[in-house]
This record gives structure tokens, C-alpha cells and sequence, in this order.
């Protein structure tokens, strides 16, 4: 079993990251511009004018921008009226492609957990308290509980699939914070000995492994969700992912995605030369097939700035 492959090694806590807004970052009120990702019917796709809607990445892509003060009133109407009525009606998140002009749900979920979380937050953004509001969020705290383990205190992927991954845990953590759970986390997938954390509880999965997702990308989901239990100071964490995995990320961006949660969690670290050297090697593809709709909110939070000569000679 792969659980972390394609589209959704892109899954990172845009709720969490939304509490790490600063003052420096855009001011509230700007309108989020989803032209091209955002139809007439309300569905927000995965990439510019595209055939896929994962709510996953389309809640995640709402919350950041929310989060870090963008408007985004016009957007989450449309997409709330969309979204809602599917969701209730099937209990599920499921995955939507365009078929004969008409959206189809065509896969689940590419996790429960994860996904019911960022649907729970999402609820509480919208303004009004209407019937459809309450019964959907009253659905999805029920149906995200009996995805927790009872025992390990930690919830699983889907019901289908009763594994533990640490960046769905930490994600739903975010949304729903509480000691137990971040004491199972960390008991759970820190290991001490390699000073790195585990990406998941499947056997099928090796520990330790370089790749970039899902164990680069791993380690910097405890700063993402400002997560209480990382050893050592958060800086120092940052600056070790940086050490370690900065080239790996620009690298791979021509082949995979584009990874702009990465560079906001730059520019909230001050980290200018890293924020422009993403924007030096992303930019180019805005809109393609290694851009998605997180990336774009990224692109209208964090300002473009302007070229150093330094930064010429580090974005390798």
C-alpha cells in the first residue's frame, strides 16, 4: 500500500499555518483571485482551468488565504454552496472530475481525517448559522471521531484503511487541539534516536527514508501547525529542514510541484533569499502542471520581491 503518491503529496495544514500570521504579511481586506480555478458552478479545481476537484486542497487553499487576511467571501459562498449539498448528501469528501461538462464524483477521499478537519474548519469561517452550516459540521465531528483509535488515542486515514500518518494527525491536531493527542503524536513517530520524525505507521513504508515527500516534507509539518512538542526551538528546526532539504525543493519543482507552503513558511521565518529564490524558479510555471491552487493563494499572500545578487548564486 502507497497512501502518499501523486496529487496528494501535496497535503499540508493550511489551517495551521494560518496562526502564524504577521503583521508584515498582505493587508486584510485584498480580495483572493481564483480566475481560472474557481467555475460558474462553484467548484474549485485543483489546477488552472482544470478537470479535478479535491475538496482537500480547495478547503486547504480558502483557510490560508482566510487565515492570512485575504478576502475570500466571494470564493467560499460559491464553493460553500457547491460543496455542501454533496457532502450531505453521501457523507463523504469524495473527489470530483469533469465528465460531459458535469462534475462526477469519480474518487474518495485520498484521506478522511485530514480532509473532515480542514471541512470542520472551514464551516466556522462561514458567516451565517444556517441549517445546512450546522447539520454538516455536526456530521463531520461525528464521522472524524469514529476515525480515532481508541487505543493508540491517534485517528486513522479512513475507515477502510486503519492506518496512522503523522502529517493527517498533526493536521487534524490543528483543528481540534488537545494534550492527548499531541502526546500520542509525539510518542508515536518522534524517534529520538534518528532525531527525525516517522511519516506513518505502515510497515510498508520505510523509516528512515530521504525521499523529499513524504519524509522531507514530514519534518516541517510540526512548524506548520505550530505543534508544542518539537524538541529543541523552532527556528533551529527550520534552519536545519533548510540545511538539509532547501536544494532538494527548488530542484524538484521542474518535474513535481511547486511546494509554495514552503515558501510562506520562509517569508514568516524572514527568510528573503529562500522566498526569492522560489519565486525566481516558481513563478515561471504559474498556472502549469507543477502549480495548483494552494500555490496560487501563496503567490497573492507573500509579495514579489526584488532580485538580489546574492540570491543568484543560492537557489541551487
Amino acid at each position: 500500500m502507497r497512501l502518499c503518491t501523486a496529487l496528494p503529496a501535496l497535503r499540508v495544514s493550511a489551517v495551521a499555518l494560518g496562526l502564524t500570521v504577521c503583521a508584515w504579511l498582505p493587508a486584510h481586506g485584498q480580495r483572493l483571485d481564483l480566475s481560472g480555478y474557481l467555475d460558474e458552478s462553484g467548484a474549485i479545481t485543483v489546477q488552472h482551468q482544470g478537470d479535478t476537484v479535491d475538496p482537500y486542497f480547495a478547503l486547504q487553499a480558502l483557510l490560508l488565504a482566510h487565515a492570512h487576511g485575504l478576502d475570500i467571501s466571494g470564493p467560499a459562498a460559491a464553493w460553500s454552496r457547491w460543496l455542501a449539498p454533496r457532502y450531505q448528501s453521501t457523507g463523504r469528501l469524495d473527489r470530483h472530475c469533469k465528465q460531459a461538462q458535469r462534475w462526477q464524483a469519480c474518487k474518495p477521499a485520498d484521506a478522511d481525517d485530514a480532509s473532515l478537519a480542514l471541512w470542520l474548519a472551514f464551516l466556522k469561517t462561514r458567516p451565517d448559522t444556517g441549517l445546512l452550516t450546522r447539520r454538516s459540521a455536526g456530521r463531520a465531528r461525528q464521522s472524524l471521531e469514529t476515525l480515532r483509535n481508541k487505543h493508540t488515542g491517534l485517528y486513522q486515514v479512513s475507515w477502510q484503511v486503519p492506518v496512522h500518518l503523522f502529517m493527517d494527525n498533526l493536521e487534524v491536531w490543528s483543528v481540534l487541539p488537545s494534550p492527548q493527542l499531541a502526546r500520542a503524536i509525539q510518542q508515536t513517530f518522534w524517534d529520538a534516536s534518528q532525531q527525525i520524525y516517522k511519516v506513518s505507521t505502515q510497515t510498508e513504508h520505510p523509516h528512515p527514508q530521504d525521499a523529499f515527500y513524504p519524509d522531507a516534507t514530514a519534518q516541517l509539518y510540526p512548524l506548520l501547525v505550530r505543534f508544542p512538542l518539537i524538541p529543541g526551538e523552532a527556528l533551529v528546526h527550520y534552519q536545519r529542514w533548510m540545511a538539509r532539504h532547501r536544494s532538494a525543493w527548488l530542484a524538484q519543482m521542474d518535474t513535481d510541484f511547486a511546494w509554495g507552503l514552503i515558501a510562506l513558511l520562509a517569508w514568516e521565518h524572514r527568510d528573503l533569499d529562500t522566498v526569492r529564490c522560489w519565486q525566481k524558479k516558481a513563478l515561471p510555471l504559474r498556472h502549469g502542471l507543477h502549480w495548483i491552487v494552494t500555490d496560487e493563494v501563496v503567490f497573492q499572500i507573500v509579495p514579489l520581491l526584488p532580485p538580489s545578487s546574492a540570491t543568484q548564486d543560492h537557489c541551487t
